[in-house]
């Protein structure tokens, strides 16, 4: 199910810190080439900004368990229904849905074991599952950690790795193997994968989450991220972020992967 093509870097710069922005452009971009076959239940929606953008018709169910953004998912008319919940104990029968999509979200999950097993149950035969997570690459591609690395203060390196993942919510920065190993495990297999987002681009969103502090000031006080979304005001940023925008798909290095897998 491919969306209009739009400028998914221009509308997300203009909505979201840039260092989101560009993430969740090129997560966007991605789904145009992915066939999604309702009923599509959009595990972990949020406040629906991503589907509200991405996708040209709104999806059938998003599910979250933070009471704010679901009422805001609500409002964008990226779904036909959204519901309050926790994806370790869905509101849904046996075998519901023939896609479920979850975009960085299973990576802030403790237990993800009991959540791919509810995915699975109400998952039908053949349906399949659609991921995005930070990977193996995510922590050791930290730029401010691979200076301590080169200067050999391997002990503060660490400690940024670990404050890093601390600051980003991160249960699992997981290889392949460990996800292959966990869907397996509740009947899906893995058909595709792939890793995305470069260390350059890595780079960027690291360093956002320090020069993003103006953003996240205004969103406390006028519930907005940018308060002049134009594009004279973004003219400059653009021109830094659309070579990373434009990368290839795939990255060898890239510190995020994309999974398709499939039940049974």
């Amino acid at each position: 199910m491919a969306g209009e093509q739009i400028d998914f870097l221009g509308r997300n710069i203009s909505e979201l810190p840039y260092f989101r922005g560009l993430l969740r452009a090129v997560e966007a971009r991605t789904y145009q080439s992915i066939e999604l076959t309702s009923p599509i239940l959009d595990l972990g929606c949020g406040d629906g900004h991503f589907a509200s953008i991405t996708f040209s018709h709104p999806l059938d169910i998003g599910i979250d368990p933070w009471t704010g953004p679901v009422r805001l998912a609500a409002k964008t008319g990226a779904y036909r229904l959204v519901i309050h919940g926790n994806g370790n104990q869905m509101p849904f029968p046996d075998a519901s849905f023939n896609c479920i999509i979850s975009n960085s979200v299973l990576e802030h999950i403790p237990d993800i074991d009991t959540v791919i097993a509810e995915a699975s149950r109400v998952s039908r035969p053949g349906a399949s599952f659609i991921f995005c997570v930070p990977n193996h690459n995510f922590l050791p591609n930290l730029s401010v950690a691979r200076f301590f690395d080169r200067i050999h203060w391997k002990g503060l390196a660490a400690l940024y790795r670990r404050f890093f993942n601390r600051i980003s919510r991160h249960y699992h920065c997981d290889p392949p193997e460990v996800w292959k190993t966990r869907l397996e495990a509740q009947g899906f297999h893995i058909e595709k994968y792939w890793h995305y987002f470069s260390p350059k681009a890595l780079a960027v969103l690291e360093w956002g989450h320090y020069f993003g502090l103006p953003s996240l000031i205004l969103h406390f006080l006028f519930r907005r991220w940018i308060v002049a979304p134009y594009k004279w005001n973004f003219a400059p940023l653009r021109r830094i972020l659309q070579p990373l925008y434009d990368e290839s798909v795939e990255q060898q290095d890239g510190a995020y992967s994309f999974y398709i897998a499939r039940k049974g």
